[in-house]
């Protein structure tokens, strides 16, 4: 094998190596308190997001949240790596804002599934 091919085929396998460390790394490293996304029963009347359909695969923490009251926990990184490659609950917050931001309140957002209506919020 030429030499030049050879260091073609070991700068791609670490390349290769790199990103696949990238895509495990980051559950491995959240430090500091835990984040919750909660969702409290309120009967609040306006503007609420429909989050009827919406899957488990797109809102794991919102849909956990709506089950059981609190998501499981998510913890951030020492210095930002991990937010940039693994899904949070601000990612899914913003997102249901962005959905209608008319439901925004000054401590979450109004969800409705069915006919409940929930309070979400990102707590500590």
């Amino acid at each position: 094998m030429r030499p030049i091919t050879r260091r073609v085929l070991v700068g791609f396998a670490l390349v290769c190596l790199g990103l696949l460390a990238l895509g495990a790394l980051p559950s491995f490293l959240g430090t500091g308190d835990p984040y919750y996304l909660t969702a409290t029963p309120t009967e609040a009347d306006g503007p609420a997001v429909n989050a009827t359909n919406l899957t488990e695969r797109r809102y794991p923490y919102l849909t956990t949240a709506v089950e059981t009251g609190r998501s499981e926990p998510y913890r951030r990184g020492p210095v930002g790596l991990k937010e940039a490659f693994t899904h949070s609950p601000f990612d899914e917050h913003e997102g249901l804002v962005a959905r209608n931001p008319d439901a925004r309140r000054d401590d979450g957002v109004l969800v409705q599934v069915d006919d409940q209506r929930y309070l979400v919020t990102v707590t500590r």
